[in-house]
């Protein structure tokens, strides 16, 4: 694998930054302190912050593309692949009680802001859902599909935002096991879809 570029290096030095202080509180100066990069050369890779959530916003939906695939390859059924989703929340748990989802957070931000990006990081959002979505129709679940997946992904967002205000590792594996609870209190019905 080729090594990272300068401009990869900023990239994700200011998604880690985006993701721990926010957007709004992220300076150019913060990320060029953390890449260790002179200002000058920063600015030959972005002229501005929003060139700079931009990058993020692709990198992190490039991300997000990846591990979903991966659950679809490891993921043995859909149920399965449904499982991988709910546990994101024990596995990125440390980071979820100190800063929230980084979807969820970053989308928040930005409506609040009423950034022109909001929509773009939306589509992080978006991605989930539909990949639940069509882990519920393989399930035989097409009619409730998106509803559930919607539900998941509301739930998700409920436990990321509490855990953070709470700082509670005991509710968040709570939380995680009636979302397991609740998908599997749902039938499998044969669909022939995989």
């Amino acid at each position: 694998m080729p090594e990272a570029s300068t401009h990869d290096h900023i990239v994700a030095a200011a998604d880690d930054l985006f993701y721990r202080r926010g957007f709004d509180a992220t300076s150019f100066a913060d990320i060029a302190a953390a890449v260790s990069i002179s200002r000058g050369n920063f600015y030959y890779h972005f002229k501005t912050k929003d060139e700079i959530l931009d990058a993020v916003i692709h990198r992190r939906l490039g991300k997000t593309r990846a591990m979903l695939a991966a659950w679809e390859d490891d993921g043995a059924d859909p149920k399965a692949r449904i499982i991988s989703f709910i546990e994101i929340l024990i596995r990125n748990r440390a980071d979820i009680m100190a800063h929230g989802c980084p979807v969820g957070t970053l989308c928040a931000e930005l409506a609040k802001l009423d950034h022109a990006a909001k929509a773009d990081a939306a589509k992080l959002f978006t991605l989930f859902r539909e990949w639940l979505a069509r882990q519920f129709t393989a399930l035989g679940h097409a009619v409730e599909a998106d509803s559930h997946a919607m539900y998941l992904l509301a739930m998700s967002q409920g436990v990321a935002s509490l855990a953070t205000a709470f700082r509670d590792e005991a509710f968040i594996r709570q939380e995680v096991s009636r979302m397991r609870d609740w998908l599997e209190t749902l039938p499998t019905l044969e669909t022939g879809v995989h």
